[in-house]
């Protein structure tokens, strides 16, 4: 960007700045949501649950998916909200002091900085980034421009989680050395589909903004846009995210590792899918390690669960004992004998979407990013070590990372998948 463009782009920005709403404390946060799939239906049942939140825009590339999001406001009884096809329309309303972020991963940076540099604040669903690139450029414009950007890490927001969380870090089991992720989750093959025209009401396009051009298929669109590598980031970074972050978390948000290496593959399916369906990431740090595991086929249970059960959760280890904890709870295991120490269940109430929600509002009204349980500097940091996996089992190696040059150092290879090629005029900058 040249001097004079960068000059006028940031009066821009300041004056959009200047033109924001200020909320008050007794004023309902008017919210619009973008990329209205089965997630972003999520986000729209929950602001509903929030008095001092109000959806007044809605915003997909699909028609149908914004009238079926009409029909749930209107079942609700709530006001009719404005309809976008493209987000940037939506940012340009008055109507609007904050954006939820709901579409496909690929999207999840561009939309972000376009919204905090219109004045919007920001609620992005996991994982923060596509690639590492976008990570900290996410934490860069939220910074420049003082929008709050909350990651939909719920976890953070979880009551017993926080609790686990506190536990370990009082030595509950003694002194950490490692922390494990398990994304269990259970994947049928997507088959093949061909290349079929775009269906009427879909802006395909728009759909895939920054990635590529590529023809309309059925395994692109919708929830198996998570299984390509130019829109989604696999398991890893679906669900795993999650446990990634409880992992960094546990180790006192520990920053990022000296090594990261990843292995697996796609495994027994013959279809459309390339992200693998089976995958091991190590990260070291020296005297604290993090290792995750995908498994998306057939297996047997780990960290006590019941045989039949596929666990998605985390293990940490102590040097007295360890802790298995999930979305039912925990539990402590200590001493040479394994015997249980402490068996914690998970607190019936609020949803944790909705009480992560309700903390990024909170946020919009402080207006502290130190107040968000998820702000972005957390959760670009947990996902740069999911597209540090990613990019070691691309390339099949054990990589270096650089912190100081933001990079792997002198493997031009993996360095190259530290971006990507924007397809103009989606431009990540």
């Amino acid at each position: 960007m040249s001097t004079w463009t960068r000059r006028h782009f940031f009066q821009g920005a300041a004056m959009a700045l200047a033109a924001t709403r200020v909320v008050g404390a007794n004023d309902r946060i008017r919210i619009g949501v973008i990329g209205i799939g089965g997630r972003g239906r999520d986000h729209i049942q929950s602001f509903l649950q929030i008095p001092s939140a109000q959806i007044t825009g809605l915003c997909d590339v699909n028609q149908a998916a914004r009238e079926r999001a009409q029909s749930i406001l209107a079942k609700a009884g709530a006001p009719k909200a404005e309809e976008f096809t493209d987000m940037r329309r939506m940012f340009d309303s008055k109507e609007v002091d904050a954006v939820s972020i709901a579409t496909p991963n690929h999207w999840h940076a561009l939309a972000t900085i376009w919204a905090c540099r219109a004045g919007k604040d920001v609620y992005c669903e996991k994982p923060a980034s596509h690639n590492i690139y976008e990570a900290y450029k996410m934490i860069e414009v939220a910074r420049e421009t003082k929008r709050m950007v909350q990651i939909g890490s719920q976890s953070r927001s979880t009551p017993h989680k926080i609790r686990a969380i506190q536990e370990l870090q009082n030595g509950i089991i003694g002194s950490l050395y490692m922390a494990k992720g398990l994304c269990f989750k259970r994947r049928r093959s997507i088959g093949k589909t061909p290349p079929e025209p775009v269906p009427p009401g879909l802006d395909w396009d728009l759909f895939l903004g920054p990635a590529p051009m590529r023809p309309y298929t059925k395994n692109r669109f919708a929830y198996n846009w998570h299984w390509f590598w130019d829109t989604g980031n696999g398991d890893i970074g679906n669900q795993g995210i999650h446990e990634m972050d409880l992992c960094r978390w546990a180790l006192g948000d520990i920053g990022l590792p000296e090594t990261a290496v990843s292995t697996g593959g796609k495994f027994v399916y013959d279809d459309d899918q390339e992200t693998p369906n089976t995958q091991n990431a190590s990260f070291s740090y020296g005297s604290k390690q993090i290792t995750f595991e995908v498994r998306g086929l057939l297996t047997g249970p780990e960290g006590g669960q019941p045989v039949g059960t596929y666990p998605v959760g985390n293990l940490y280890f102590g040097s007295d004992g360890w802790m298995w904890l999930d979305e039912r709870g925990y539990q402590v295991y200590k001493g040479e004998k394994n015997e249980l120490a402490a068996d914690v269940k998970a607190e019936r109430g609020k949803n944790t979407t909705v009480l992560h929600m309700e903390n990024f509002l909170h946020a919009c009204r402080t207006r502290n990013h130190k107040d968000l349980t998820a702000d972005i500097e957390i959760g670009a940091t947990s996902v740069i070590l999911v597209h540090m996996a990613n990019v070691s089992y691309r390339v099949g190696r054990v990589l270096h990372w650089d912190g100081r040059a933001r990079n792997f150092g002198a493997d031009a290879e993996a360095n190259k998948l530290i971006s990507r090629d924007y397809r103009a005029p989606y431009v990540v900058s």
